[in-house]
């Protein structure tokens, strides 16, 4: 479990150039005191371990098949968050050191500090196309296999999952009606979409050891060649099994019973691939036909990617500015005006168009000019997203998990006699 013993101290990975350079006596370890933004970071990563423990607990206690695979996910999840959260926490404080180190060399030559401006991204309408055997989809021959997947998309330290959705062969497509947008996206981001898989017909009993599946494989070879492969099977005092005589036979056992997600394909979508419309983009698939969580992808994924840039949406800089007249004429100049004048021509249908735009003092054109440069610098890293301003809809409320409770459990006793013994109060307070 990640945890610190002081609430202010750094967090360094062990092994990092950071923990280096402590080593080597330039930097002081006490110099790296914990921002607001740190410790934003430190209780989202607290959150999160909480979030895995109760993961971990419910995928222990689960009985059904559709609670098994949404703790199962959830606890992925989590772990994800974990990881992202931890990188981040670590390029932060790699960052901040490297400031501190380029304002202290007197050598450093003169540094831009223009950055462009953060941004929307969202992705919707996912859909991933399958490639059925004849046999399989149309003749609805062989067995049937069903799996249940989930996307994971992360964006920097921002980490979203899917819905779960089961896929069988009467499933042409994989569809994803999520909507997710990711709100601090700088233009060089790097979108990861992971597509994650299930069998949902293995066994997600916490008794589903090595020693139950040697006992299954002894009954059904017969008595003299079961006892050789139980014996062979089922380990000892240690974690190593014996092999009559061979290698060890590591059989190692998940530390939390339940079903295991498995990566099944994924792919990178940066600025490039943005585009106000649906389009397809290439997958990098990672299973095989032998795994059980394999589905026959078509190896494409088809989506929409949208972004909005902050300087399309938001308001940058705002004040007086008036348009000059540049008609000549004759007139008397005013000896004691400070008009300052701003130049700005576009290109509109393959004629240069020029405005001229005045200030009332220098210190407000030098403002204006600021602005403009920051925009025309925004707009030049953020590119095809400047065009035309990108509709992104809002994001699509979860639904809630498919868990419904087994007919004659004991959930579902319990749920009968509740709202009975509700009616048979309501009943008697009426008659009373």
């Amino acid at each position: 479990m990640f945890c610190r013993n002081q609430s202010a101290r750094a967090t360094i990975a062990r092994g990092s150039a950071l923990e280096m350079e402590i080593r080597r006596g330039k930097f002081r370890q006490s110099i790296f005191m914990d921002t607001p933004q740190d410790s934003d970071i430190q209780k989202k990563i607290d959150y999160e371990i909480r979030m895995r423990e109760g993961a971990c607990k419910l995928l222990a206690a689960c009985s059904q098949r559709d609670q098994a695979l949404e703790a199962s996910k959830s606890l992925l999840t989590c772990n994800s968050r974990i990881m992202a959260y931890m990188s981040e926490l670590q390029r932060m404080k790699e960052a901040q050191v490297m400031q501190r180190v380029a304002r202290r060399s007197s050598d450093a030559g003169p540094m831009d500090d223009r950055s462009p401006c953060k941004g929307k991204v969202a992705i919707s309408d996912l859909r991933i196309p399958l490639m059925w055997k004849d046999t399989e989809y149309f003749k609805n021959k062989g067995e049937l296999h069903r799996c249940a997947v989930f996307c994971l998309l992360q964006l920097g330290g921002e980490i979203f999952d899917t819905d779960m959705v089961m896929v069988d062969r009467t499933l042409t497509d994989i569809c994803f009606d999520n909507t997710i947008v990711f709100n601090e996206a700088s233009p060089g981001f790097e979108l990861r979409l992971e597509l994650y898989s299930c069998c949902s017909e293995d066994d997600y009993s916490a008794g589903s050891t090595p020693r139950k599946l040697a006992s299954k494989l002894s009954s059904s070879l017969g008595r003299s060649s079961g006892k050789k492969l139980r014996a062979a099977l089922e380990p000892g005092a240690c974690s190593p099994v014996s092999n009559g005589g061979a290698a060890p036979l590591l059989l190692p056992v998940p530390p939390v019973p339940g079903p295991k997600y498995h990566l099944l394909a994924h792919t990178t979508l940066t600025l490039s691939h943005v585009q106000d419309s649906f389009r397809t983009h290439d997958l990098t698939i990672t299973g095989n036909e032998e795994c059980s969580y394999w589905l026959p992808l078509y190896g494409s994924a088809c989506c929409r990617l949208a972004a909005q840039p902050h300087c399309m949406t938001q308001q940058m800089m705002s004040g007086c500015l008036r348009v000059k007249e540049t008609r000549i004429r004759a007139a008397e100049r005013d000896p004691h005006s400070k008009a300052q004048s701003i130049c700005i021509s576009n290109q509109y249908g393959g004629e240069e168009v020029t405005h001229t735009l005045a200030t009332d003092c220098r210190e407000d054109t030098q403002r204006w000019m600021e602005a403009f440069w920051q925009q025309f610098f925004d707009m030049s890293q953020w590119k095809q997203c400047c065009d035309e301003l990108m509709k992104i809809d809002q994001p699509s409320p979860r639904k809630p998990a498919l868990i419904t409770a087994k007919q004659g459990s004991l959930y579902h006793e319990m749920g009968k006699r509740l709202q009975h013994l509700t009616l048979f109060s309501l009943e008697n307070k009426y008659n009373t």
